[in-house]
């Protein structure tokens, strides 16, 4: 698995785990953390393998399954290494998919809601192609995913990959990075230190939150349900929220001392609303998700506690 001591990585290494599967998690820690996957360090059948898949992927144990997780995912991350960000989705696609090849494994893209841009459908099904600005600052993710999309339908159809692509939506929850910026991070971060939360613009923008462990199912399902080879499969929450309405809902779990405050929008091309259609998903994977928001981010908020040192 590449990036498999990130955020939804970390999770996904922990159910291949439980599953009886053995996981070769490989990360350069540019945006993971050790400390996602200390649990699993002495769990037999995990290993966690330091590298750079821009770079040619070391010879590894005969392996049936590649989940391509690696890439800097949050706007700041992306806009912090663009480079890298772009390469990890183009050279680095390739080297992996010439491991599935080799291996004749099972492979698994994950993509982005990104992929659809700032949408002109609402909401957003598998067959759009999307509203990207395709040199804009955002380019670096969006245009990389969507690369990473092609190359690995091209070498599904001209090499017979066994491929398949995931588009994940707003996710949430453990092991998510308290600083890199986005919604429910930054939110809770905020809230717990009783710092004002900052939402850009008027708030009125949406956004579909999933809880990690049901987004981890539908991964899962992706790569072992058959009749996937060769697909493209949102996965996400259809629970469209206003980001106001994240905001206060945030701010009364972790005790509503905190203020809101009101920002002008920070970056070019951030989309107005965000939502999956999961029609695909519910009859291709007989899935949808199942915690709902305010389980969800009791389960987050508890967490971040937890890694931000901050008594309730």
């Amino acid at each position: 698995m590449a990036g498999g001591s990130g955020f939804i990585g970390s999770h996904l290494s922990a159910r291949l785990l439980a599953d009886n599967v053995d996981v070769i998690a490989i990360d350069n820690l540019s945006t993971g953390d050790r400390r996602n996957v200390a649990t699993l360090r002495h769990v037999p059948g995990f290993r966690l393998v330091e590298h750079d898949i821009t770079s040619p992927i070391p010879d590894l144990d005969p392996i049936d399954l590649i989940f391509h997780m690696a890439s800097p995912a949050s706007p700041p991350g992306y806009m912090r290494r663009p480079v890298e960000t772009a390469l990890v989705n183009s050279l680095g696609s390739h080297n992996l998919l010439d491991v599935a090849e080799k291996h004749g494994a099972r492979y698994l893209m994950a993509s982005t809601s990104e992929a659809y841009g700032d949408p002109l459908e609402h909401p957003q099904r598998e067959t759009y192609w999307g509203n990207v600005n395709p040199v804009g600052e955002r380019a670096c993710y969006d245009e990389s995913k969507r690369y990473a999309e092609m190359i690995a339908m091209v070498y599904h159809r001209s090499r017979g990959v066994d491929a398949r692509v995931i588009r994940i939506f707003n996710t949430y929850g453990p092991h998510s990075d308290p600083d890199d910026g986005r919604i429910i991070p930054q939110f809770i971060s905020q809230a717990l230190r009783g710092e004002p939360i900052t939402v850009h613009g008027d708030g009125s923008q949406t956004r579909s939150f999933c809880y990690v462990d049901d987004l981890v199912e539908g991964i899962t399902r992706a790569i072992t349900r058959p009749g996937t080879r060769g697909e493209v499969i949102n996965l996400g929450n259809p629970d469209e929220r206003t980001v106001i309405e994240i905001a206060e809902i945030i701010n009364r779990q972790c005790g509503g001392r905190a203020t809101i405050a009101f920002e002008p929008m920070p970056r070019q091309d951030d989309p107005r609303q965000r939502c999956p259609d999961i029609t695909k998903a519910r009859g291709l994977l007989g899935w949808e998700p199942r915690i709902q928001l305010d389980e969800g981010l009791a389960r987050t908020i508890a967490w971040f506690r937890e890694r931000l040192a901050i008594k309730a």
